[in-house]
Parts: C-alpha cells; structure tokens; sequence
C-alpha cells in the first residue's frame, strides 16, 4: 500500500517520510484517533516505505519487490497482531491462524471497523482479543533475522484488545527491542492501554478526515453514484470519518438498528415519566433483557450505548437551534425534530453520563440485564426534567 492510496493525511505521511530519510524512525510508535480516519492504512504504507528499495521523495516506488511483496500484505519482514476470536472448543490461538482473512479484509477496503472484522471470522456476538499466547509468537518472530529488508515491522491492530499477559510480556520487548525492529500500534481508544505501554510509545495523533478529502474520495469511487452535492452532505454528517462516510450511504444496517432501538426506550421512557404507563416499563425490562442476550453480545451492546450518546448529544445541539453544527442522517433528523426538546440544558450531562457509565459497565463484564434495566430506570427520570 503507497501513501498514495490513502485518503487525505498529508501532514502525518510527511511526517513519517521525514522520519525515514533524517533515519530517525522510532522504535515504538502509536497511532492514535477515532475510527474510519485511516491508521491502519497509513501504518502499512509507512511501513512499505521503510522497507522500500526504491523510495523516492513522497512515496514508495511501488514496484520493487519489496513493494511488490507489501502489495499483497505478503513481506516476510511484515507481522501483523490483531484481536481474533477464540473458536468454541478450542483452547489456543494466535492471529496467523487468521492471518488470511485479515489480509483480505484490508485489500477489499482498509477502511474497516472493529465489528466488521469480528463478523468476518466469527458468527458469534463476542467480543474479541489479542490473547497471551500472542506474546510468544511475537517473540519468536522478532527473535529471528530479517529475510530481505532492513527492518523488521510489527503493526499490532488495537493494542487496547491485549489482555494483561500479552501487554506485560510486549512491555518488556518495548523496553529492550530487536535491533531494526519497528512497532506500530494503531488504536481507536488508547485510553484503554496500560500507561506503562503509552509512556514507551511516541504517540501520533491521526486527525479527521476534512470534508474535502471525503467528498474527493467518495466522487472517485466506481461503485458509487453520488453527486457532489450529496457527498458533501455525506462528508459533514461523518465527522472526519470515511467509515462512516460509507455507513451513512450503504444506510449501515447497525446504525439503522441502533437507531430503532434508542427511539423506543426514548418514546417507552417518556411514557412511563410522564404517563405512568406501566405497559410500556414492561417493555422496556422486557428489551433490557433482550440487550442482554448473549446473541447481541458485548461488542453490539457498547456499540449501542456510544450511539446513544451520539444521539443525545445531537439532540442537544438541535435543541439550541444550531443545525450547522448537527450531525444527523436524514431519519435520524425527522426523528430528533419532535425529540429534542426533551433533551434539555437540565438532562442533557446526566443523560449522557449514563449511557457512558452504561459503556463502561458493559466492558466491564458487568451483568448486562442490570445494567440496562437500571440505565432505563434513570433515563425515565431524567426526561422528566
């Protein structure tokens, strides 16, 4: 993958292609910001530019064979760790035993998010992880010599899926690291990664995407028929971030489900706050268990709450008449248009510690029945106010 092929970023390849030819390339690096944005894209075509034999002043050759090799995510200097999903009945595993369809995962579109990966390899609602065992394999693999480049490149897919035995053994390869051997961890929370793994890292802030590189982008895609007009409409709702960009076209069927789910505990709760609807609190404890079915899943489960913070936030914003600065599909704006009123200066910072405690909760492993049961209880309050 060349720079080339990587939607907007300009700064941060300059900065990685600087690194390269001052031959200051740190040892440890993390790629950090929110989902859609390209880090892991931008991970592998740095990487592809270090192990260039050809490179010239803005991009790799793309026609060595080490590019040749980085095309096809196939260089054997190149590792990969990611979060997979242990098969029922099996009692170990590593990423190389889904190496292939991770491969084929980012040649499709390295625009990907973390559930889309999940429903790839497992049919099952859980939640990944990157294992300890994990920690052997990249031992091993760091410990050998490099077969053709210089470098040896390990890009470990969010870090913050590591359990505790796989960070602790990765900090000590971070505090003594392989000579020629460079790590790249890509994260979409590095809140969640152990602070003794941040304080070794050189952290690279991976911004927005701007409504220009979106729309630019968007246009040039075969398989999409849009307008400009429409992609820059596009370009604003997502927020810098392509994934969405792509979610808000192909009308995502998550976000569509997310949506339906937050307008009936919404609608439910206000009935029961202001109505005393008993029928409707039955509901609600009814979908609270429901939410907490195994066959949702944790991943699901936190995908809910964080849009429901969204949504609130959202309707916040276009409560105070500001809909330059909303961010809404257009069902979820016919919806919010009634709605909002009731998300108030009164509601709007407890409703939304809520759902972000909910978030926590959940991550926790905390049980999923109590915890959305009690999250309606408190949100019917507090549309009271």
């Amino acid at each position: 993958m060349q720079f080339s092929e990587i939607i907007g970023q300009q700064e941060i390849k300059n900065r990685f292609i600087r690194s390269v030819a001052e031959q200051r390339i740190p040892h440890a690096q993390l790629l950090r910001g929110t989902e859609g944005v390209g880090k892991l894209a931008l991970a592998i075509a740095y990487a592809q530019y270090i192990c260039c034999e050809n490179r010239g002043a803005t991009d790799s050759c793309g026609t060595c064979p080490s590019c040749v090799k980085y095309k096809k995510l196939a260089h054997p200097d190149l590792h990969f760790v990611f979060p997979v999903i242990k098969p029922t009945g099996k009692t170990t595993v590593v990423c190389d035993d889904f190496i292939a369809d991770f491969r084929a995962m980012i040649l499709e579109n390295p625009y990907f998010s973390v559930n889309e990966w999940y429903a790839k390899i497992s049919g099952d609602a859980k939640q990944g992880m990157i294992y300890g065992n994990e920690s052997q394999e990249i031992i091993r693999k760091l410990n050998l010599k490099t077969y053709e480049s210089e470098y040896k490149v390990m890009i470990i897919w969010l870090p913050e899926k590591m359990n505790i035995t796989c960070s602790n053994k990765l900090l000590k390869i971070l505090e003594e690291p392989p000579a020629k051997t460079v790590f790249l961890l890509v994260s979409n929370q590095p809140d969640e990664i152990i602070t003794t793994i941040l304080s070794r890292t050189q952290h690279v802030n991976i911004p927005r995407l701007t409504d220009n590189d979106i729309v630019v982008s968007l246009l040039k895609k075969d398989d999409l028929e849009i307008t400009q007009p429409d992609a820059l409409n596009v370009a604003r709702i997502s927020n810098g971030s392509f994934l969405s960009a792509l979610s808000v076209l192909g009308e995502d069927d998550e976000n569509k489900l997310n949506f339906e789910r937050f307008v009936m505990i919404m609608r439910l709760a206000w009935q029961v706050g202001n109505r005393k609807d008993h029928a409707s609190l039955k509901t609600l404890k009814k979908w609270s268990d429901e939410m907490a079915a195994p066959g949702v899943g944790r991943e699901r489960q936190k995908n809910f709450l964080s849009y429901a913070q969204r949504m609130t936030r959202e309707n916040f914003i276009l409560n105070l008449q500001q809909p330059d600065m909303n961010y809404l599909t257009s069902y979820e704006t016919d919806f919010s248009r009634k709605f909002s009123p009731f998300i108030n200066e009164r509601n709007v910072e407890d409703i939304m510690k809520e759902f972000a405690l909910a978030e926590r909760h959940i991550e926790q492993n905390v049980n999923a029945k109590m915890v959305f049961f009690d999250l309606v209880l408190k949100v019917i309050m507090l549309l009271k106010r």
